[in-house]
């Protein structure tokens, strides 16, 4: 099945790497209020760390790769204070992850960087989304059999100094227990496989820089990679800031409300809360998998509402709740009796999944081609140079 419908994607994926005409996509319901309009700061935010998970795809089989400094095929060149400590890949698998480990120096923010790549296997994972939940335990057990490893996955035996400890071993990890949670296998398994990568020189970086905000972000399989690895983080004492863009559902509704309470995230928006999860209209990922299988949404939902490219402030609002109607969520109306709806256009998988402040996935110079719609912040149009000023989308 996952074959056969690699194929029929595969001419898709085929287009997106030339130019192609995109038909305007006309939003499901307008939203709300204006008053869920969220502010400049955090807008300017989240753009940047679109273009930071954007780098993650020169990681793996699919991209070009990262070298120290930080230099790679894509926007390395617009972060010049970026260190790169480590790029990890565990293979090309659903269950496996691509991503990268960055320190961001003064001047920029101070921050330990991970950014979590989504999946090019799109047609594996469209299958791969019904798989069977599994029991979500708070931290995963020393599965691993190497004692070089050992020291880093059980979060009880983790022993660092941290400066908002005054220089004492972290507290040992007892995360409340998470009763009656499930989460999906795939993603679980992608988290299991990435910490043996990741976690010693996570650890090795909090510890050299203790002050460093712990950073986590991450696209599509990447996002609920990147959640799972947020309440990992939290189990070990350490203080994650994640965001995500088009993350899927991941668990049932306990496993989500143990998610908004481990995080703190509360209903006013606070700016201190510490889990933004960024969705787009016409986006079918944060819909899957469907909740006639078991799965819903965590809250503190930010919706862009804007079907083009760039949104503005305007386009982008808080939503209410787990499954804001005025959000998301709101396209998730007609229920299935089973399998994948027919309402979910596949092809958006390459369009709006991937619209996200900018079109995400391509590992070349600038993140993608220069000037794509022609409207860009900060680029030069080059439409007066052209022959006729026809804007051209492409991939």
């Amino acid at each position: 099945m996952a074959t056969l419908l690699g194929f029929l994607l595969l001419p898709a994926y085929l287009l997106g790497l030339v130019a192609a005409v995109v038909p305007g996509q006309t939003p499901l319901r307008p939203h709300a209020s204006n008053d869920t309009t969220i502010s400049a700061g955090l807008f300017a935010e989240l753009e940047e760390l679109a273009r930071i998970v954007d780098i993650s795809y020169c990681v793996g089989t699919a991209g070009l790769g990262i070298q120290k400094p930080f230099q790679c095929a894509s926007r390395c060149s617009e972060f010049p204070n970026f260190e790169l400590v480590e790029a990890w890949n565990t293979g090309p698998l659903l269950s496996d992850s691509c991503g990268y480990i960055a320190l961001s120096h003064a001047p920029s923010i101070p921050r330990i960087v991970l950014a979590f790549r989504g999946t090019y296997s799109i047609a594996n994972t469209i299958v791969d989304l019904s798989t069977v939940p599994q029991e979500y335990v708070p931290y995963p057990g020393d599965d691993d059999d190497n004692p070089d490893h050992s020291d880093f996955l059980s979060p009880r035996i983790v022993a660092q100094t941290f400066s908002d400890n005054n220089g004492e071993e972290p507290p040992p990890a007892d995360p409340p227990k998470c009763d009656n949670c499930t989460v999906h296998m795939g993603f679980y398994s992608s988290w299991l496989n990435t910490r043996k990568a990741i976690l010693p020189f996570v650890t090795e970086a909090i510890e050299k820089y203790p002050t460093y905000k712990l950073v986590l972000v991450g696209h599509s399989l990447g996002g609920a990679v990147a959640a799972l690895a947020g309440l990992d983080f939290k189990a070990r004492g350490w203080d994650p800031h994640v965001t995500t863009f088009g993350e899927p559902r991941s668990g049932n509704k306990e496993f989500m409300v143990y998610v908004n309470t481990r995080f703190n995230i509360t209903s006013d928006h606070s700016p201190g809360n510490k889990f933004h999860r960024v969705t787009h209209v016409s986006d079918p990922v944060p819909l899957l998998p469907l909740q006639e299988w078991g799965y819903t949404m965590h809250s503190e939902e930010i919706f862009i509402s804007a079907p083009d490219l760039p949104p503005s402030v305007a386009d982008v609002h808080y939503c209410i709740g787990d499954e804001d109607p005025n959000c998301i969520a709101g396209s998730d109306s007609e229920k299935p009796a089973w399998g994948i709806p027919s309402r979910f256009k596949l092809w958006e998988l390459f369009f709006s999944h991937r619209d996200y402040f900018w079109r995400l996935g391509l590992c070349i110079p600038g993140g993608d081609p220069k000037d794509w719609y022609g409207k860009y912040p900060g680029h030069e149009d080059d439409a007066d140079d052209g022959d006729d000023g026809q804007e051209v989308e492409e991939l």
